[in-house]
């Protein structure tokens, strides 16, 4: 069995991610801010060695590069924290209620981390997150759908698939 660990600073993956979200903001317009959501991990995961957090940062780094944005203008956050635990933040969720009272009131969100929409991307992101940024005082939120299937994204996972399937003995 072979498998792919690791693609976040990928130049195939950041790419189809700038243009899905130019796309994206050609048609819909942009937000003031970018919230990039990753997964979240419990903060315990991340002190005994876990990378996870640091490669989000660095993905999120690499594409407001690639789209041309300050760091004002995006913030990485980490949704679905749950338990006694202490998970890595900032939190989505405390975020939808903080930026607006910061002054952001049209955000744009997008979900790296994920390949595809699922039941967590669309109800805790697209549907609960947009209820609760409006209610906290936000005026426009704008889900990203995630990379899901365009030719773009399909070819770059096509090479990181053939990149990890050489050297077989």
């Amino acid at each position: 069995i072979r498998t792919v660990s690791r693609y976040y600073d990928d130049a195939a993956y950041i790419q189809a991610m700038k243009q899905h979200i130019e796309a994206y903001w050609a048609q819909n317009e942009r937000g003031a801010k970018l919230m990039l959501s990753f997964h979240g991990i419990p903060q315990k995961h991340h002190e005994d060695g876990d990378p996870y957090p640091d490669e989000c940062h660095h993905t999120a780094k690499l594409l407001a590069q690639a789209l041309g944005l300050s760091e004002q203008e995006y913030i990485v956050s980490f949704p679905s924290q749950f338990g006694k635990s202490q998970w890595v933040k900032p939190s989505t969720q405390a975020l939808f209620n903080e930026l607006p009272k910061q002054g952001t009131t049209k955000l744009d969100v997008f979900c790296p981390g994920f390949m595809a929409d699922c039941l967590e991307t669309m109800e805790e992101i697209a549907i609960m997150g947009r209820e609760q940024f409006h209610a906290a005082g936000g005026k426009e939120y704008r889900y990203i759908p995630c990379l899901n299937d365009p030719a773009d994204w399909i070819a770059a996972l096509a090479q990181l698939s053939r990149a990890n399937l050489q050297g077989w003995i």
